[in-house]
């Protein structure tokens, strides 16, 4: 079982930057990859990146303003929100794909409670 906790939402002006955190529980992390998700309100897939941080992926409305990096050492993921528009409002969501059988991943297996981020007009 893997617990994820998201933290660093908030609220901020377009144009503006948020840094989200995910901290995994357990000692297995780094054989994850880890995704992002938002939800407002269907849920929309952001980005992933893979087990050792050497690949990632990331949807097209968000491409070129948000990056995923990892640190496997501290059992988190970050997601770096750059570029903020009203429409990045939502609630996101970290998530953990331990099969590592498909790339990016089809399906995730844990998921965090979520952080909601509000981005002013």
């Amino acid at each position: 079982q893997v617990q994820l906790v998201e933290s660093g939402g908030g609220l901020v002006q377009a144009g503006g930057s948020l840094r989200l955190s995910c901290a995994a529980s357990g000692r297995s992390f780094s054989r994850y990859a880890m995704g992002w998700f938002r939800q407002a309100p269907g849920k929309e897939f952001v980005g992933v990146i893979s087990r050792n941080g050497a690949s990632t992926h990331y949807a097209d409305s968000v491409k070129g303003r948000f990056t995923i990096s990892r640190d496997n050492a501290k059992n988190t993921v970050y997601l770096q929100m750059n570029s903020l528009k009203p429409e990045d409002t939502a609630v996101y969501y970290c998530a953990a794909d331990p099969s590592g059988s498909n790339w990016p991943p089809l399906a995730y297996a844990y998921w965090g409670q979520g952080t909601q981020v509000t981005v002013s007009s």
